[in-house]
Parts: structure tokens; sequence; C-alpha cells
């Protein structure tokens, strides 16, 4: 008999990375239509919603590249769902790579605070990095991107706490067991 075979991803983890990252996009899609488009606080909201499933996600699967496939399959339901811009795949992986860089530079997935240094440093590139592609694509006319910047501004803020509110997220659902 042959010894079965030790593999990196188990199929709940997959599971789990594939069910977050579409109720991370159907959260934002629903918080976006609750809140009538485009406005500061839906913005703030669906940025802090997403942040914070990220986070609960990353505590529960503690490996390397579970940031960069659940960008990926993110990224896949927001092209075939709602239609998102292809555009911005570039910057979303670049800046899922950075995050997974930033948590292999502090000492590994296994550490506490992994989490929380790889969303941070995930939100912080990916919202750059649109900026940038959006210059790229505005430089014939560079004032519009004056009336973008508060736009990423609003969705930062809305990480920023969605950094905050992970980290409560998490002490309740290790409290609760969901989360070792």
């Amino acid at each position: 008999m042959n010894p079965p075979i030790k593999r990196y991803w188990e199929a709940r983890e997959l599971v789990l990375i594939g069910v977050f990252a579409a109720a991370a996009k159907l959260s934002s899609l629903l918080i976006a239509l609750a809140g009538g488009g485009m406005n500061p606080i839906g913005l703030v909201a669906k940025n802090l919603v997403y942040t914070t499933l990220m986070i609960v996600l990353l505590t529960k699967v503690p490996k390397w590249g579970t940031l960069l496939l659940f960008t990926i399959i993110s990224m896949i339901v927001s092209v075939c769902l709602l239609g998102g811009s292809l555009t911005l795949l570039p910057a979303a992986l670049a800046a899922a790579l950075i995050g997974e860089a930033a948590v292999w530079l502090t000492g590994g997935a296994g550490k506490r605070w992994a989490p929380w240094v790889a969303v941070g440093m995930y939100d912080l590139m990916s919202k750059g990095l649109s900026l940038g592609v959006s210059y790229l694509f505005m430089r014939e006319s560079p004032a519009l991107i004056t009336i973008i910047i508060p736009i990423v501004a609003c969705g930062y803020l809305g990480s920023l706490f969605g950094l905050w509110f992970g980290w409560k997220t998490v002490g309740e659902l290790k409290h609760a067991g969901f989360v070792r």
C-alpha cells in the first residue's frame, strides 16, 4: 500500500478560502446596494467588513499563500459576478504578494500578529497601487485623480477600522471555539 500524499492545502481550508472570498465580495455588493451606491458611509462599511473577513480567514488558515489565494478567488468572483475591472487585477495580486512577503519578513504565518501585518500591508498597497493604475489611465488629465483620492481615502479609513474590528471579532471567535 502506498502512503497517502501529504498536501499543503486541506480540502476544508480550500473550501473555507472560497467561502470567505465569495462572502467578502457578496457582502461588499450588498452594503453598496443597501447604502445607495458610492457614499462615504458605504465605502467605510464595505472595507470594514472586507478587512474583518480577511483577518478572520488568515487567523483560521494561517498558511503562506492564503492571502494570495483569497485574492485570486476574490478577483475571479468580482470579474464574473460584478464585472470588476481587469485593470485592477495586477494591483491586487501585487498587493497580496507584498502582504505575504511582509508576513514572511516579520516571522512567518504562524505568529499571532501575522494576519494583521498581511491585511494591513495588503490594504495599504492595494489602495496605493490602484491609485497608481488610475493615474496611469488619467495621466493626460491628472486633475481627475484629485476626485479619486478622497474616495480611496474613505475606503482606507474603513480598512483601518476593519483591522481593529477584526481583532475584536477574532477574540470573540476564539471564545466561541471557531478560531484557535
